[in-house]
């Protein structure tokens, strides 16, 4: 396995470094065969081991995980897709992902899908509200869409600025970013650039990374490597965020407004979701004007009023464990 994982991280490795300067549709256009031409390709011989050896009733798989749906496929089990992001992304470079799964097909002695009309017919389950869809491509009108369940009463958070009430801004730029080169740089640039303004800030900066590497801090930040987000959210009057579909969701349906910094994949696409719904203000991939931004979310009423109707419509949703039960009838029914 070891001796796959180098391969592959090889046969990556230029494709990679092809799509620096690109445009995110570009760059996102050519990771398409990262993920199908190169991941699922490897992935597949060992997927359809596991799917043949096990003997599993369905497969759950995420949508940009192509594998699994065709180790499905070739032993008669039934697929289920789990969107991570919103449809409108996929979408977008459907001619790609289909020119990349037709070769695919073709080589493991699958039959044609031209159109993708298998993947489009299987049922398809999000964590997205609807209106974090774009509303020209919503997705299949049959979505079984949920909410992650209630957790425990959030923890208050511990003191970190001794009795300050001002408000909180909370800045994270997921966990795959402090692994890349946007940090430290990126990560300084928004500390500085919130540190001038009459708030809190919490940062976190992920598992892998040490928040003494960011340097000094003014009295008004707090850095750490992690933080439950549900702990987070009902405290934060503002969030600062790359744009990750996860993060997006978790701070919207807090009613949090927030200021998005894209970076890479999905997130220039969210970003500008964000910012349509009139939730949040979308920025560059820079910290050019976010000290603005955040006042502008602190002051002006709408955005955080715009963040809690997607909240509202978030909580009328059904709680993810009772896909338990929809995933046990569509075994049944298979």
């Amino acid at each position: 396995m070891w001796a796959i994982l180098v391969l592959v991280s090889d046969r990556r490795r230029p494709i990679v470094a092809k799509t620096a300067g690109l445009s995110p549709d570009e760059r996102n256009a050519r990771m398409v065969d990262v993920f199908i031409r190169i991941d699922s390709r490897a992935a597949y011989p060992h997927v359809l081991d596991v799917v043949q050896s096990w003997g599993p009733d369905l497969v759950l798989f995420e949508e940009s995980e192509n594998a699994a749906p065709l180790a499905a496929e070739a032993t008669g089990v039934p697929a289920v897709c789990v969107g991570i992001t919103a449809r409108a992304v996929g979408e977008q470079f459907r001619p790609q992902i289909a020119s990349a799964i037709g070769d695919l097909r073709a080589d493991l002695g699958l039959a044609p899908d031209p159109e993708l009309e298998r993947f489009q017919t299987m049922p398809f389950f999000t964590l997205a509200p609807p209106s974090l869809e774009d509303p020209g491509t919503p997705g299949p009108a049959d979505a079984l869409r949920f909410r992650e369940t209630d957790g425990d009463t959030p923890r208050p958070l511990p003191d970190w600025w001794t009795d300050d009430s001002r408000p909180l801004v909370y800045l994270t730029f997921g966990s795959v970013a402090p692994t890349m080169n946007y940090f430290p740089g990126v990560y300084r640039d928004a500390i500085d650039a919130l540190g001038e303004l009459p708030v809190r800030v919490l940062v976190t900066v992920g598992r892998d990374r040490d928040p003494r590497e960011l340097g000094p801090l003014a009295p008004n930040v707090h850095a750490a490597r992690w933080v439950p987000q549900a702990d987070v959210m009902p405290h934060a009057a503002a969030m600062v965020c790359h744009g990750g579909f996860g993060t997006v969701r978790a701070g919207l349906a807090a009613g949090v407004p927030m200021a998005v910094v894209p970076l890479f994949a999905d997130q220039h696409y969210n970003a500008r979701r964000v910012a349509e719904l009139g939730a949040g203000i979308e920025l560059e991939a820079d910290a050019d004007g976010l000290a603005d931004a955040v006042r502008r979310l602190l002051t002006e009423p709408s955005y955080r009023e715009a963040a809690r109707r997607v909240a509202d419509e978030t909580r009328r949703l059904p709680t993810v464990d009772t896909a338990t039960a929809i995933l046990r009838r569509l075994a049944q029914a298979a």
